[in-house]
């Protein structure tokens, strides 16, 4: 089980290799979907199956014959436990569990460990066996760290200038990202008037347009990928050289998923992180958790500042844009539905409650 439907995807691609050698059948059953074809394909009893918490909760509730597949369920693997044990899945982890037999193995995998993980470490006492190679938050040595300093209202100028000079740093692909899906859009949308070949990840997009992003920028047909943190986990593509943080994260552990997407198996990679006044402390946090300064990101504020009028014409383009496509109504529609979806769960009203606390 994983948290993200990237996450699955990328899962049920490695397993491909081996299913096929071990004569194994493999199920994805993830949201955006069709889940009468995901139904029948549980019904077939599949060796494996690599599912989201949300939709296997809504098969098992729906239809009647689906609890009974899992009944002699012998493994159940948690991948990025650390987010699948977040309170936001609480509700579709007990209908997952009430279906699972008692005697079957419980694996958990975390590149991160929080304290959830350490509670559940405790409450096991030594009925767990627990492995740990772990020393806190590290960035590999292979990694070149390093930040730019700039204003908020030319973080657009200063990223298309990099981009412009990816050949002569010697850079295949780059990873950007950025905080929201809003921001994800509009970048897409600035990139193309600017004519840069980009994909863009996000979880408005259809799977179908997702996997179609992913596709094209694994197979270079796109050098670049902008996206927000459903791609900070489970992506390892060989050619990405570079990672911006657009927006810094709120986060550490987060800085270190990101930019952990370069510099894997031992190569070379550089990321770069855009720090406005408003970041600095978001900084320092991170700097204090890797256990190191990141390095000033050198570049010539004239060579940079040469294009703002391209740049800022793109922009308002991208802007217009935007508004035309009915992005911003999805944007509202969509943060209504979630906002629903909190309350019923009962986590808005937690929320709101620490607030007051933290007030008083």
């Amino acid at each position: 089980m994983t948290p993200t439907r990237e996450l699955a995807f990328q899962l049920a691609e490695q397993f491909k290799a081996l299913g096929s050698c071990l004569h194994l059948r493999c199920e994805v059953v993830v949201g955006g979907m069709d889940m009468l074809n995901q139904a029948k394909g549980l019904m077939n009893r599949p060796h494996v199956v690599i599912a989201t918490p949300g939709r296997i909760k809504v098969l098992l509730e729906e239809d009647p014959d689906i609890p009974q597949v899992f009944s002699r369920t012998k493994f159940l693997v948690l991948d990025e436990a650390d987010r699948v044990l977040d309170a936001g899945f609480e509700e579709e982890l007990r209908v997952v569990f009430q279906c699972l037999p008692k005697n079957r193995q419980t694996l958990l995998f975390s590149a991160t460990m929080t304290s959830d993980l350490q509670t559940l470490l405790e409450l096991s006492a030594n009925k767990a066996f627990f492995y740990e190679a772990y020393e806190g938050f590290k960035t590999v040595e292979t990694l070149k760290q390093q930040y730019i300093f700039i204003p908020k209202n030319v973080k657009d100028v200063y990223l298309v200038h990099i981009l412009s000079k990816m050949e002569d740093m010697g850079v295949r692909s780059a990873i950007i990202f950025v905080s929201t899906c809003r921001s994800c859009h509009l970048l897409s949308l600035l990139l193309e008037e600017l004519e840069q070949e980009a994909a863009a990840l996000h979880s408005f997009k259809s799977q179908s347009s997702r996997l179609s992003a992913l596709h094209r920028f694994k197979s270079g047909q796109a050098t670049i990928l902008l996206a927000t943190d459903v791609a900070s986990r489970g992506l390892d593509i060989p050619t990405v050289d570079l990672v911006i943080n657009y927006y810094i994260p709120r986060y550490p552990r987060d800085y270190v998923h990101r930019v952990g997407r370069t510099a894997r198996a031992g190569r070379g990679g550089l990321a770069v992180s855009f720090v406005t006044q408003n970041d600095v402390d978001l900084v320092h946090e991170i700097e204090a958790v890797i256990g190191k300064q990141l390095e000033e990101f050198e570049c010539k504020e004239k060579d940079v500042l040469s294009d703002i009028t391209r740049v800022y014409k793109a922009r308002r383009v991208a802007t217009m844009k935007s508004m035309d496509d009915g992005f911003e109504e999805k944007a509202k529609e969509r943060k209504k539905q979630k906002l629903k979806t909190l309350a019923e769960k009962g986590l808005l009203k937690k929320k709101n409650k620490k607030r007051k606390r933290s007030v008083n």
